[in-house]
């Protein structure tokens, strides 16, 4: 299995990853060599360059020049990150990506903000299985310290999560919200 169709496979079962046979193998792969580039980039200092080298290789694409990351982050996954142009994400960041995360341009991510993607079964029975839904974030977001996004949240342009915000519904654009869980505090202009 690869990463397309991986993906395949989580649209044709509308998200719901069954941990078995060649899925768990692909993702137990994905998780071994997530640790291992996130590993490099947490155990000691990098330039900003080194930085974005690494960074691209857990996301299996070349950042552009205007990336900034200031380590820690952690990612379960790496290859469902897509991170536009611009885009500065703060250190302690979680990225469980495996239902895919879209970063747009010019975002600012703050400190320890969680993207969650996954969620478990309510089925006791079936509890060890995941449900992926993405998460896009469009352009010019600002999310701020300790929030977390669950999953299928989409946030729109210009949008602003106030810090420790828990973000389970989408967000319009330009609005800004917070609590838990969030609700629109105000819009911008």
């Amino acid at each position: 299995m690869d990463l397309r169709q991986f993906n395949d496979y989580l649209q044709t079962h509308e998200g719901y990853i069954d941990f078995s046979g060649e899925v768990r193998d692909f993702m137990h792969a994905m998780v071994a060599e997530a640790q291992r580039i996130t590993s490099e980039i947490n155990s000691s200092y990098h330039s900003m360059e080194e930085l974005r080298e690494l960074m691209s290789q857990l996301v299996g694409y070349t950042l552009d020049s205007g990336f900034r990351l200031f380590p820690p982050i952690y990612s379960d996954f790496g290859k469902n990150i897509h991170i536009g142009q611009n885009v500065f994400i703060n250190s302690g960041c979680c990225f469980q990506d495996q239902g895919g995360i879209e970063i747009g341009d010019g975002c600012l991510i703050g400190h320890q903000v969680v993207f969650a993607t996954l969620n478990h079964d309510l089925d006791p029975l079936k509890r060890g299985n995941n449900i992926a839904r993405p998460i896009k974030l469009g352009k010019n977001v600002w999310v701020g310290a300790h929030a977390t996004i669950l999953p299928g949240v989409t946030i729109g342009d210009g949008a602003v999560i106030a810090a420790g915000a828990v973000v389970n519904k989408d967000v319009p654009p330009l609005a800004v919200v917070g609590g838990v869980p969030a609700k629109i505090l105000k819009t911008i202009y």
